[in-house]
């Protein structure tokens, strides 16, 4: 008899549907605007040659940089593969499968779904407001049983914070009973709203972080989880054992140095220029519904007829994400902010196709 090896696999990876990475969907483009990813490289350089020997699990001057950037001491610091890493490790070190549940409130990150299901944990959903704030009344009805609430803020793909009354009220509401997980990856674009200097006062309230977006770092999948100590020791019960490697380690520490701060810093800024100039132009085309406001490297706007913007753009080498099937969006592309000159590439194919259509 022959073996049929998908039988040999966990019933709830058999019926998983994996996260879509920009990456997966593919495309041939020249103007990648789908990722959410810093359009440049960065000028960074392997300086560590010591590949004959495993890193250290969490490396010491990752960790002091870090902690020194974000305003923390290194016990509330824990580096891993990037954020990713950091959501999964907290279901595996708080959740038990089968009987605690996650929740989240879309449309946003399609990660904690993937990360539960792929463990076996229920998770449950509060589709947020029409203005994709929080809906506090249903979610107080759907605690019961919840070791983790995720929220991302600017939640990805709206581009909006999450107003600061709310998560106090839910910080209150979760209090002892669940984590409360704040998924800050796009907080340097508005550095005022990160909930750090609030871990103090919250035992309970954990911060995902990630060098990916304004560090310019994707291919480098480095994250960190900030929280207080107790979850940390925690978390470093089930993290693998050699989480960074050594030249991820090599270039990171480079990034948290001071210089590589104010680069950062720099490129935010002409970043967020890109944006409010992109979002003026995108409202003056004909085909565009609606722009909404955004405190990220990416904008989300809906458009009369998304599938022809898609696809059109797409066969120019512009890659766009589509957000068709997020809760709430239907017609509604994200576009990352790339360099003014992708921008304007952007803007002139949109306006060529609302003179085809006029």
């Amino acid at each position: 008899m022959s073996l049929n090896i998908e039988d040999l696999a966990r019933e709830n990876v058999r019926a998983l549907t994996p996260y879509q990475s920009a990456r997966r969907l593919g495309g041939q483009g020249d103007v990648w605007l789908n990722a959410n990813e810093f359009p440049l490289p960065v000028p960074f350089e392997l300086s560590q040659q010591t590949l004959n020997r495993y890193p250290e699990c969490q490396p010491k001057l990752v960790i002091e940089r870090y902690a020194a950037y974000a305003g923390l001491q290194p016990e509330n610091v824990l580096a891993s593969r990037g954020a990713d890493e950091g959501i999964e490790l907290l279901m595996r070190a708080f959740c038990e499968p089968g009987k605690d549940a996650i929740l989240f409130c879309p449309p946003t990150y399609g990660m904690y779904s993937v990360s539960a299901e792929t463990i076996g944990i229920e998770y449950r959903t509060v589709p947020a407001l029409d203005n994709w704030q929080l809906n506090l009344p249903a979610i107080a009805d759907k605690l019961e049983g919840v070791k983790i609430v995720y929220l991302c803020s600017p939640n990805n793909p709206t581009g909006n914070l999450i107003n600061p009354d709310d998560i106090r009220q839910l910080l209150d509401m979760t209090a002892g009973k669940a984590l409360l997980v704040a998924d800050e990856a796009y907080i340097e674009f508005c550095p005022e709203a990160t909930l750090t200097s609030w871990l103090k006062d919250y035992p309970h309230l954990v911060v995902l972080r990630t060098l990916s977006k304004a560090f310019a770092l994707a291919g480098l999948r480095c994250g960190f989880t900030l929280a207080n100590k107790p979850v940390i020791d925690l978390l470093l019960k089930v993290i693998a054992p050699y989480p960074l490697a050594t030249p991820v380690a090599d270039v990171a520490a480079q990034a948290l140095s001071e210089q590589g701060i104010t680069l950062m810093r720099e490129h935010v800024a002409q970043l967020n220029d890109n944006r409010s100039w992109l979002l003026t132009q995108l409202a003056q085309c004909a085909c565009v519904e609606q722009t909404f406001a955004s405190d990220t490297n990416y904008v989300l706007a809906r458009f009369t007829d998304s599938p022809t913007v898609f696809k059109t753009l797409w066969d120019q080498g512009i890659i766009l994400r589509d957000q068709n099937k997020n809760p709430g969006l239907s017609g509604c592309l994200r576009i990352s902010i790339g360099t003014r000159e992708e921008c304007e590439r952007v803007i002139a194919a949109l306006q060529a196709l609302s003179v085809e259509q006029a």
